[in-house]
């Protein structure tokens, strides 16, 4: 796991420095620029390239910060404690993020960031292994049926993400 993430360039943003700390603690094997606000992220993205940006929802405006990844075609995960909810992860997903992982997860973040740089390698577009990983933790967290107050989306994402058996060989 350590092999894909070495060496690539990671954007951190998270207006918490221990959070930021951990983070740098837990992906030593990449180049990492942190930033602890938006306009700091803003410049950063600006005037550099990056394999993959970790974003956090509030504090920082995430959901700008997610919009301008996308733009530049930055894979983004959405780390968060106080936007963890139902609505936050629809909304994360529809705007484009690759992951959204509650900091509860965070020790795991180098697994999270694998399954995102390994999909992009092997063309794989829709990659929910990060989902499959977290859904016992929504589960528990939202409730069994936090899934029903957006279950057109749910079931278009199941859907969507559904992995071919190619796509299955190309990852692994």
């Amino acid at each position: 796991m350590d092999d894909i993430l070495k060496g690539k360039r990671v954007l951190i943003v998270d207006d918490e420095l221990d959070i930021l700390e951990t983070l740098e603690e837990l992906l030593d094997m990449c180049l990492i620029d942190t930033a602890p606000n938006f306009e700091g992220a803003r410049k950063f993205l600006d005037h550099t390239t990056y394999d993959v940006a970790i974003l956090d929802i509030m504090g920082v405006g995430g959901f700008d910060l997610l919009e301008l990844t996308r733009k530049k075609d930055i894979p983004a995960l959405m780390l968060t404690a106080h936007a963890l909810s139902p609505a936050n992860l629809v909304k994360s997903i529809k705007g484009g993020a690759e992951s959204y992982v509650p900091k509860d997860r965070m020790s795991e973040i180098t697994t999270y960031l694998a399954d995102i740089l390994t999909a992009r390698e092997k063309g794989v577009k829709k990659n929910r292994n990060w989902f499959d990983r977290l859904e016992p933790f929504f589960d528990q967290r939202f409730g069994l049926d936090w899934k029903e107050e957006h279950k057109d989306f749910w079931k278009e994402f199941d859907q969507t993400y559904r992995t071919s058996q190619k796509e299955l060989r190309k990852i692994m």
